[in-house]
């Protein structure tokens, strides 16, 4: 049996939200951050959760998540994927990797994505929208996690997917792409999920 783990990506400044925390916009009633956590655990898979302090405002809103402090998140994304991916148990076979800013990520798409994995061992899948276009999450096989740990910069995994065999995943619509980050991109996901 496959061991995962899910990581959720939430050590980011939300620096293109001129002051709010997208992380702590409301999504069905709560912060998204309470939204992504839950759904997350809900799979029974462990969860971790990267931030950017133990004492940040977002602490309060993980859940069962298990908290990974970045000190270092000014860096960028690879700083996140680095920490998350040291807090990883020694007997986890492979790891999700989730920005927290994706609102129409649900428990089943996560689900269905672990479920592949068995399939596809040692492969990295990825999360893609129903006509192929590539986004999150991405599953990456143990093998990949000294890589994974040695990533610099705010390009996430992006230079690791390069040199790898990449197998696709559909999720309906594009769920694997909607990923707000300006307050106009919070706006205009609201007012189409309220047609």
């Amino acid at each position: 049996m496959t061991t995962i783990s899910i990581l959720l990506l939430a050590a980011g400044a939300s620096s293109r939200m001129k002051g709010r925390d997208k992380l702590l916009e409301v999504v069905d009633g709560h912060p998204l951050l309470s939204v992504m956590c839950r759904r997350a655990t809900l799979t029974g898979l462990v969860t971790y959760v990267t931030l950017p302090g133990l004492d940040h405002p977002r602490a309060d809103h993980i859940g069962a998540a298990r908290p990974v402090e970045v000190p270092d998140a000014s860096d960028g994304m690879a700083a996140s994927i680095r920490r998350g991916v040291a807090a990883l148990p020694v007997a986890t076979d492979a790891v999700m990797i989730l920005p927290a800013d994706m609102p129409e990520i649900t428990t089943d798409d996560l689900l269905s994505i672990a479920a592949k994995a068995p399939e596809h061992d040692g492969q990295i899948l990825r999360a893609c929208t129903a006509e192929g276009k590539p986004g999150h999450p991405v599953l990456f096989p143990r093998r990949c996690f000294a890589a994974l740990q040695g990533l610099q910069g705010d390009q996430g995994a992006r230079p690791l997917l390069v040199h790898e065999t990449v197998h696709p995943v559909p999720l309906p619509g594009n769920r694997a792409l909607t990923d707000l980050d300006t307050p106009e991109d919070w706006a205009r996901w609201r007012s189409t999920e309220q047609r």
